[in-house]
């Protein structure tokens, strides 16, 4: 079973529909930590990836997701279009020229992808950012590569949701979130939580 480039189209599309939904949600947990505008950038981004979709639907996986990350870079702002940017950027590389993505493939992809969230953003594991819930879902993946596709997304997406959770209690020790020190506990991350919706969305495009 493989995840092919219509199903990635689909997933970046209703990513796009996602974020217009939770823009208010994701909007008010940034309220309480950060610039309250996480929500504004990931709809005001993915919006610009939709418009940008169709000129690149008929292209390979990689083209798609360099696209992608290009777009989201020259249109979202505050920390997390950098991220973003980056983290699409580095997922085309491995999958350049490929109009299909095995389970193996696929796991590289986003590995490559949460690396480059890592060097650009210097956060680790534990530091109450989005590197917390892609941590559970490369974990997830990495031990669960004779499931099929949809089967292994399925179980990573209940680590996502449960690592997004556990930043509840951390106090951040990056971004906006950490100047506020103790005060940043008991407040759920946004960018865990964004990581969590665009990864979920990945699930669902699977299934189709």
């Amino acid at each position: 079973m493989t995840i092919t480039k219509q199903q990635i189209v689909q997933w970046l599309e209703t990513s796009a529909d996602v974020f217009k939904d939770e823009q208010d949600f994701l909007t008010e947990l940034d309220r309480e930590i950060g610039d309250a505008d996480h929500g504004l950038n990931m709809n005001r981004g993915f919006q610009k990836v939709k418009e940008k979709l169709p000129s690149v639907a008929d292209k390979d996986i990689g083209t798609i997701l360099k696209t992608t990350g290009m777009t989201l870079l020259s249109s979202i702002g505050g920390a997390s279009g950098p991220l973003y940017g980056t983290f699409f950027i580095r997922n085309a590389a491995s999958v350049m020229a490929k109009e299909e993505l095995s389970l193996a493939e696929l796991t590289k992809m986003l590995q490559d992808g949460m690396d480059g969230i890592v060097q650009r953003g210097k956060a680790e594991v534990g530091d109450k950012t989005m590197i917390d819930t892609w941590n559970g879902i490369m974990e997830s993946l990495k031990q669960n590569q004779d499931a099929s596709v949809y089967d292994a997304l399925s179980i990573a997406v209940a680590e996502a949701e449960s690592a997004m959770k556990n930043t509840i209690p951390m106090q951040a020790r990056k971004g906006r979130a950490s100047y506020l020190g103790e005060r940043s506990i008991g407040h759920q991350d946004p960018g865990a939580t964004s990581a969590y919706l665009l990864f979920t969305e990945l699930r669902n495009a699977s299934a189709l």
